[in-house]
């Protein structure tokens, strides 16, 4: 298991506040079923569901991600749910339609999420193979460019799943907002893939370090 550094309270703030926000994630699904706003009910259920791997996994895996990671994963879902909700400060508006700079935020925290998932990965293989050997120059491109592929494949979700709900008449579960907004959700993709390429990458070193030594532990030749 990872080690988990910090004062005991202040693992038990972030605890405390990852629960928090997987509550009010509960009680957005409930308004969005109650209204029902089915694209407030399954933004919120995914964002609840995503929230919930780290301890599934723990329970499959004997494998604990450090409460901090967890607490990073909890916020940019709860954002991305709370982002959906008609609120009555906002005229009843979601914030990702009244607020300029919600959807490029959460565009930052979701693809660092991306970018952190796809270093741990990366370098939990690097880790455990002599094959792959990827100096830190290349790692920080390496991420980058995956950022934007991703972003690049998500954008194009984002324009599918709105297509299809205009032609079947269904809630838009994600929206598109034109080229314009487009061209921004890829800019801030990158950006959130450029804040862990050069300074998250060091935070994840011991999560991807105990993930392959979870694996060698599974090989069949150990």
């Amino acid at each position: 298991m990872i080690q988990e550094r910090g004062s005991s309270v202040s693992l038990t703030a972030q605890r405390a506040v990852t629960r928090a926000l997987q509550v009010l994630m509960l009680l957005i699904f409930a308004v969005g079923v109650s209204y029902g706003n089915s694209g407030v009910a399954v933004n919120a259920a995914v964002g609840l569901l995503v929230t919930l791997l780290p301890a599934v996994i723990e329970r499959r895996y004997a494998f604990t991600m450090h409460v901090g990671i967890v607490l990073w994963i909890t916020v940019a879902m709860f954002l991305h749910a709370l982002g959906t909700l008609p609120l009555p400060g906002l005229d009843f508006l979601s914030a990702y339609t009244a607020v300029w700079w919600w959807d490029h935020m959460t565009h930052a925290l979701s693809s660092s999420l991306v970018a952190g998932a796809a270093y741990a990965v990366t370098r939990t293989f690097q880790v455990r193979t002599a094959n792959i050997n990827m100096p830190p120059k290349f790692m920080f491109a390496y991420l980058l460019l995956f950022v934007m592929a991703f972003g690049v494949l998500w954008e194009l979700l984002e324009f599918y799943i709105s297509v299809a709900a205009r032609v079947f008449g269904t809630a838009e579960v994600l929206t598109q907002y034109g080229l314009d907004d487009t061209v921004l959700d890829l800019c801030y993709n990158t950006l959130g893939g450029l804040l862990v390429a050069a300074f998250g990458t060091a935070h994840l070193t011991g999560l991807s370090t105990d993930l392959a030594e979870r694996l060698e532990g599974r090989s069949p030749n150990r």
